[in-house]
């Protein structure tokens, strides 16, 4: 026994030297604590905050390395994926592997042919012109019926039903009486012929009861036209007064295409176009209508108009309330755009439209978010009415994986839309304003070309541009808005006006293009493109901006001395807004959930 506790205890000192002999080593080959910390430091200024992120889901953002938690791939630093230039929080940049995964394809904007199609839904409805009702000529009891169910298929002047009438019988017998002595009073003779008339009795049947002397006590009713009965109002037996409805029927030869058209559709539809049209119950087959009426009234529920055309059906196989599907051929308006892009890369979020346009010139797959103007659809495109340009790439699959990963980045999305700064005024004001626009050019070119005499001169041209401009139609905040930059705008222009030197104009024309600029920020100006230019070195290195017209940099500050001297800093397009500075509240990083 005490044998085996000393050889415990021998073994317990041995582990116990091995333990203190490793923690020597260990002290002696380990870095200085603050050579560790000196370490930390350098790394930490390097990489700064540093955000760890997955491949294929960029929106895991997490402030400290290992696992994904969707697929459990290991963590990369985001810094090494991702530049400082998708800072914008329009833009979303992705990495290759996360754009292979969610299949993104883009396209250039491309102009359509002036002629295309339109895609449009209705229904099939019965011509309301042959729609006719079988009424009582006379009062009476149904008799007997030929007609037994709705839907049988009735000829003119085929038998429906036979009627008693009491009153018919009396009015024949004085017809009979009348005729034996119509020689002596032949005005009773032709008062009791128009009775019958007025009971809708024909001449022979008149002369036909006449020429038997026997009074009729059953009368037959005839079908007034063909069709297909589409209601019985009546039963054997029932009593009935002149002018009850006993039959409706309708002719089906002949049926109307009612379609339904939005606003922004009306302007392609006019009255004779051909519809091209197929019918889910008739697979497989299409039919031809002209159009022969537009509804000159917008419904406000669905805010579409009926247009109705006409096709023929002679062999019935377009039935009331059938659902279609129609094709209609359009021609692009006088001056409406022919950019178009495929219904695949658009966004729709209530009156919003949105595509996500890939950013040229970049290490890894940019995309910017952008709002458009679309137009009516011409078969799978949709026209582009302000908003891009022919030539930019756009996404046309995987737009909604961009805008999701977008979303869960704190980037800005279809779902977190930044302030619009530019507001909504009417066009006779936007016209106004490019017309000022345009005297302000004038302005700048006179700086360009180092000339001083053109420059005041121009000077004239913006000053009374701004006079002329009326703001009656402007309420609220906008009009005040206006007001201000428009006391600005003539302080610059007064200030301007007062200098004789380029170098004193040249001072005040910075003024005068900061309130420009923000006049086009604020307004939108009539005009496809213009762009708002910087130059670093104006003003003892300061900087300066200042609108321009052409994308080539001419620059007013310097004039031939530095002619090239600065960049573009942002493009404004016709009808695209623009967006209040800084962005969305971005995620914090989090760190493992154990």
């Amino acid at each position: 026994m005490m044998k085996e506790i000393f050889k415990n205890k021998k073994l317990l000192l041995i582990v116990l030297v091995a333990l203190t002999l490793g923690g020597v080593l260990g002290w002696m080959v380990k870095p200085s604590s603050g050579h560790q910390e000196t370490e930390a430091a350098v790394h930490n200024h390097d990489e700064g905050n540093e955000v760890w992120t997955c491949s294929m889901h960029p929106q895991i953002r997490l402030s400290e390395p290992g696992s994904c938690p969707i697929c459990g791939m290991d963590l990369i630093p985001a810094s090494s994926k991702r530049s400082a230039a998708s800072a914008s929080p329009l833009m979303h940049e992705m990495t290759p592997e996360a754009v292979a995964m969610a299949n993104i394809h883009t396209s250039r904007v491309t102009g359509v042919s002036p002629e295309g199609e339109l895609f449009l839904t209705g229904k099939v409805k019965a011509d309301e012109r042959q729609l006719a009702s079988v009424t009582a000529k006379f009062p009476g009891r149904i008799e007997q019926l030929f007609v037994n169910f709705t839907g049988q298929v009735v000829r003119t002047g085929e038998r429906l039903a036979t009627i008693y009438s009491p009153e018919l019988v009396t009015a024949q017998k004085e017809l009979l009486e009348a005729a034996s002595t119509k020689s002596t009073y032949p005005e009773l003779y032709q008062a009791a012929r128009e009775k019958l008339r007025l009971w809708k009795l024909n001449e022979k049947q008149i002369d036909d009861l006449e020429g038997s002397g026997k009074v009729q006590d059953q009368f037959d009713v005839l079908a007034d036209k063909s069709g297909i009965v589409t209601q019985r109002n009546i039963s054997v037996g029932d009593y009935v007064n002149t002018g009850s409805v006993l039959f409706d029927i309708v002719d089906l030869n002949r049926v109307w295409i009612m379609i339904d058209a939005y606003e922004s559709d009306l302007p392609f539809v006019k009255i004779g176009d051909e519809v091209n049209f197929t019918a889910a119950g008739i697979p497989g087959e299409t039919f031809k209508a002209k159009i022969t009426y537009i509804d000159p009234v917008i419904n406000s529920s669905t805010r579409a108009a009926s247009v109705r055309a006409e096709a023929s059906n002679s062999n019935g196989e377009l039935r009331p309330e059938m659902f279609i599907n129609a094709r209609v051929r359009t021609t692009l308006r006088k001056g409406q755009s022919s950019l178009a892009i495929p219904r695949t890369a658009l966004l729709w979020s209530g009156k919003r439209s949105i595509v996500y346009v890939k950013v040229p010139d970049k290490e890894f797959p940019t995309y910017e978010m952008r709002e458009i103007t679309i137009g009516p659809r011409m078969g799978e495109m949709y026209l582009v009415e302000a908003g891009l340009e022919a030539g930019e790439e756009i996404v046309t699959n995987g737009v909604f994986a961009i805008d999701a990963a977008a979303q869960l980045s704190g980037n800005y999305s279809m779902l977190m839309r930044p302030d619009v700064k530019t507001m909504d005024v009417p066009q006779a004001f936007q016209k106004q304003i490019t017309a000022l626009a345009d005297a302000y050019f004038k302005v700048k070119n006179g700086l360009v070309a180092d000339d001083a005499k053109a420059t005041k001169s121009a000077l004239e041209q913006l000053r009374e541009a701004l006079n002329q401009i009326a703001m009656d139609e402007l309420k609220g905040k906008t009009h005040d808005h206006w007001m201000a930059l428009k006391q600005q705008l003539a302080e610059a222009a007064k200030m301007m006006q007062g200098e004789e030197t380029l170098v004193g104009l040249r001072q005040h024309f910075s003024m005068l293009s900061e309130n420009m600029l923000e006049v086009t920020e604020s307004f939108g100006l009539e005009k496809d493109k213009v762009y708002k230019d910087f130059c670093p070195m104006a003003f003892d290195n300061k900087g300066a901006f200042w609108l321009s017209e052409t994308e080539e940099i001419l620059n007013p500050y310097f004039g031939e001395a530095m002619l090239s001297c600065g960049e573009v800093k942002k493009t404004y397009l016709k009808g695209q807004k623009v967006f209040e500075e800084g962005g969305p509240a971005k995620q914090a990083a989090g760190g493992h959930n154990h």
